[in-house]
């Protein structure tokens, strides 16, 4: 169990996986992770901390970070909050405060003034806009795949408020972005819905995660892996990012991370390989 942070020897780097969910450790239809258990084992071997990052509620997370044996704390929808199990953590993180059996950091704006400002931007921009909020849980767990107990989860959001155009491709981004920034907030593409939030984003919930382990840490050496644009902050401060290919193509992202590696295969499939990969080629030079 962690109180605080591992220990290990003097000198050497402290590895931290911190990974995406859809699309990347999990299948981004089925939602399995069967393909990257040999991967998430030898992590538990030898003692990474994984750090779950997603667009998920922590309603979501909180489920799954159980199923997979986890004991790092984990950033739910894209970096709006960050959760530590208190069974894990029996010192309080810096101003953290006590949340139903979690540590939580709160980075985003809550959830009521995000719907607010999903319908005023809605009305400027006329578009056929479609939130959560508006949706039923049935309708949930049609556009997600989710059965409608975890499109129940999914709806019990804090930070993030996922929404669909009618037209994706014909809708003016650019105006959805300046629409977002007039009212203090930003929008973020995931694998399958726009996602309306404050100022936070997966990449500073790592720097602050990644900065409360260095208190008790020398060296960190950070692995992160994503598919999606709402990764790409994270990817951008990874010692070694890594995007799992999916049916999409970012040459920007290729061009602005000259570092980052592509998978080769899709999903848990793709995570397996390269994680077994690393771990294989950098275990003499990290302390695991």
């Amino acid at each position: 169990m962690e109180s605080g942070v591992a220990h290990g020897a003097s000198g050497s780097s402290y590895l931290v996986v911190l990974t995406d969910l859809d699309g990347t450790l999990l299948d981004s239809n089925t939602y399995g992770w069967e393909e990257a258990r040999p991967a998430l084992d030898l992590c538990r071997k030898l003692g990474i901390p994984l750090v779950l990052v997603s667009s998920k509620t922590r309603a979501e997370m909180e489920p799954l970070h159980r199923r997979l044996l986890l004991s790092a704390p984990f950033i739910s929808e894209n970096g709006g909050g960050i959760f530590f199990p208190s069974e894990n953590f029996k010192t309080r993180p810096p101003q953290a405060f006590f949340d139903k059996g979690l540590w939580k950091w709160s980075l985003g704006i809550p959830y009521e003034s995000l719907i607010h400002g999903f319908r005023e931007i809605r009305d400027e921009l006329g578009g056929d806009l479609r939130g959560f909020s508006d949706m039923s849980i049935e309708e949930i767990s049609y556009h997600t795949g989710l059965t409608k107990d975890n499109a129940r989860l999914a709806a019990m959001r804090e930070y993030d408020e996922p929404f669909m155009a009618s037209d994706v491709h014909a809708f003016d981004r650019t105006a959805l972005q300046k629409a977002a920034a007039k009212r203090g907030l930003s929008v973020a593409m995931g694998g399958r819905f726009f996602h309306l939030q404050g100022k936070n984003d997966k990449g500073q919930a790592m720097d602050r995660v990644i900065s409360w382990y260095r208190q008790s840490r020398r060296r960190v050496t950070t692995v992160a892996l994503g598919d999606s644009p709402n990764d790409f902050p994270m990817l951008e401060r990874a010692d070694f990012p890594v995007l799992i290919r999916s049916d999409q193509e970012f040459p920007e992202i290729k061009k602005a991370i000259p570092r980052l590696r592509v998978s080769l295969e899709i999903g848990p499939k793709g995570w397996n390989t390269v994680v077994l990969e690393f771990l294989k080629n950098k275990k003499e030079q990290c302390d695991v």
